[in-house]
């Protein structure tokens, strides 16, 4: 294949090889390989954020997405922690075509819902997501984390988060486009914008295999970045368990829990409460558009700072600690005026006044996450180096983490958890993580 190094030796960890000149852009450089993940998860998490993101699935009674939503992290819990060592025995190709394919199958679920109004395939496929989902976000972590030298991490994880966000906004306009001439009080969305869904997954779904072997990534400078070995069913049930002991994973577990825990609130009982269909799509353009903002700010600061890494850390965190203690001051002040969880008159993105607080709360939720998502993932990168086999166990025991509390989300959505209460959980597990993140990075984080 043009533009990849091969070599007819296995090559040692840290050896400097000779590179191609006259190349900008090499198929097997770290950045090119991080772009393609960026593309795999623009087609398939990304347009899966954007179905999410309406409130319902684009469904006006919101209980078969909490169904599905519900099996679907009940599985990521426990496919989470075992896609690290899905990972480490077929390699991220494997990995990642297994997970992207269930992606489209869940689309095409709400398209059969459209129609027959049965919740059993939406739930199954959403079980099946949730096994896919927890085997690409091992792979796609592993990726981010240690192909990129640790002085370009930070950046690498912003372009990352920036294509995929790119997803949710590019998928926020099937909804706004195909639906805009429709009436407030529709049902769902057409079945035009699921077909365009199920469409970009399965060309997401065709650019994994493109990934190239990890220990076929060559850095800039001629190192490999990653010595990457094939492991063992056994080695890897050990090293999984032993995550569960490890001081340092359990100092995250808070944070992991409340990183997906907050979207069944923002989704469900906003944005799909205070808004018209087409005023959904809408929003979630602007949602995913601050998103790739949080993140892309963020990850230029944790990499070109002008403190040590440490110093970096930490202030990004308190970053993050003042900006999630007004924006969910914010939100709170917004419940406050539907405590029951009804809207009367649903707002309309052409409403004007009425609809820009609403619509600048729901942006800065989204800032928010990507800043706060991006600054954990940075700090997990800075654990274990380029060691991409301890970052796929310690991002897929992440994502196990907050899938978990994902599924407890949905649940709580599902029972009619008062929307005041939801908020405050929210708020408050957003609040305690930040200070384990501060002692995590003391302890464990070297300059």
């Amino acid at each position: 294949m043009p533009g990849v190094l091969t070599t007819q030796r296995p090559v040692e960890e840290g050896e400097r090889l000779p590179l191609p000149k006259g190349r900008l852009l090499r198929y097997n450089s770290p950045l090119a390989q991080v772009f393609l993940i960026g593309l795999v998860c623009f087609c398939c998490p990304g347009m899966f954020n954007a179905l999410s993101g309406l409130g319902g699935g684009g469904q006006l009674n919101h209980t078969t997405i909490d169904k599905a939503n519900t099996a679907l992290y009940a599985c990521f819990a426990i496919f989470g922690i075992i896609g690290g060592a899905a990972y480490n025995l077929f390699g991220p190709r494997n990995t990642l075509l297994l997970g992207a394919l269930t992606y489209p199958l869940y689309a095409a679920s709400f398209l059969y819902y459209n129609h027959n109004h049965i919740e059993a395939f939406p739930v199954i496929a959403g079980t099946l997501l949730g096994i896919g989902a927890g085997f690409l976000w091992a792979a796609q972590g592993a990726i981010i984390t240690s192909y990129p030298s640790p002085e370009r991490r930070g950046t690498y994880i912003s372009l990352f988060w920036c294509l995929y966000n790119l997803g949710g906004v590019f998928g926020g306009l099937f909804p706004f486009s195909f639906n805009y001439h429709r009436g407030s009080n529709a049902a769902s969305v057409n079945d035009g914008t699921y077909i365009a869904f199920m469409a970009f997954m399965l060309l997401g779904t065709a650019l994994t295999l493109l990934i190239l072997p990890p220990n076929k990534i060559i850095r800039d400078d001629g190192s490999m970045a990653t010595n990457f070995t094939f492991s063992s069913v056994t080695k890897e049930g050990k090293e999984i368990l032993k995550l569960f002991i490890n001081w340092k994973m359990l100092l995250v577990v808070p944070a992991a829990w409340t990183s997906n825990f907050f979207y069944t609130y923002q989704f469900n009982n906003v944005n799909g409460v205070l808004f018209t269909l087409r005023t959904q799509g809408f929003n979630n353009i602007f949602y995913w558009s601050a998103r790739m903002i949080g993140s892309a700010a963020i990850g230029c600061f944790l990499d070109f700072g002008f403190a040590s890494c440490r110093k970096r850390g930490l202030t990004g965190v308190l970053v993050v600690f003042v900006l999630g203690t007004a924006i969910w001051g914010g939100g709170l002040a917004n419940q406050l005026r539907y405590k029951d969880g009804k809207w009367q008159d649903l707002i309309d993105f052409k409403d004007g006044r009425p609809f820009m607080g609403p619509f600048l709360l729901f942006f800065s939720y989204g800032l928010l996450d990507a800043m706060f998502q991006s600054l954990v993932y940075w700090i997990m990168g800075a654990l274990a180096t380029n060691d991409s086999q301890i970052l796929s166990r310690y991002v897929g025991f992440y994502n196990g983490v907050q899938s978990a509390g994902a599924a407890v989300a949905w649940q709580l959505d599902m029972h009619k958890t008062p929307l005041i209460t939801q908020l405050i959980v929210n708020w408050a597990l957003m609040m305690v993580s930040c200070p384990l993140l501060v002692l995590l990075l003391f302890l464990a984080v070297k300059d």
